[in-house]
């Protein structure tokens, strides 16, 4: 069975983008969903002299051990400020001490979510075109703008973003089995 690992990135408690994310997996069929929740891996602001003193931590040791079962990424990005949370980009960081394809060449559906109209375009933008150069193979985009309006009893609630979803949803399925069949000739 394939496993697809679903990050959200961000540590809110509330995040807009976990629920996105949720309803995402249930989209899913015939996969092991492994959900990371960076609130279990709590890790100290990168910097080469703490990496010198202290070495990588254990958290980032044990999340690149998970990376590497991955057949495929769903990731849903919080946007701060226009750009990643601070949470998802210090693990990204850490993270590529050990391997600066993170992605591991694997297939992403890559998301985002906001309040506002724009739906996290600025962060999706961003992170599509810097996620390839750390291995992320992006079979597409999604994102789910004015939140609250489009969002309702943990499922998208306007049917045209519905549609949109499952198919790129049913777009990164086919990608991932269709990269495993190439590899097993």
């Amino acid at each position: 069975m394939k496993k697809i690992i679903t990050i959200a990135g961000s540590n809110s408690q509330k995040s807009i983008n976990k629920s996105l994310l949720t309803y995402t997996n249930s989209l899913l069929e015939n996969v092991e969903i492994i959900t990371i929740d960076l609130n279990n891996y709590v890790l100290p602001i990168f910097g080469v002299d703490f990496e010198v003193e202290n070495g990588i931590p254990t958290a980032v040791k044990r999340l690149n051990e998970l990376f590497n079962t991955a057949d495929g990424f769903i990731v849903s990005l919080a946007e701060h400020n226009g750009s990643y949370a601070a949470v998802f980009k210090n693990t990204v960081d850490w993270l590529s001490r050990l391997n600066m394809k993170i992605w591991r060449d694997k297939p992403m559906l890559l998301m985002a979510t906001s309040p506002g109209g724009r739906g996290g375009a600025t962060v999706l933008q961003s992170a599509s075109t810097y996620f390839p150069f750390m291995g992320a193979s992006i079979t597409d985009t999604f994102s789910l703008p004015s939140f609250y309006d489009n969002f309702n009893n943990g499922e998208i609630s306007n049917e045209s973003l519905k549609k949109e979803l499952q198919s790129k949803v049913d777009k990164f399925q086919i990608t991932i089995e269709s990269r495993n069949q190439q590899y097993q000739v």
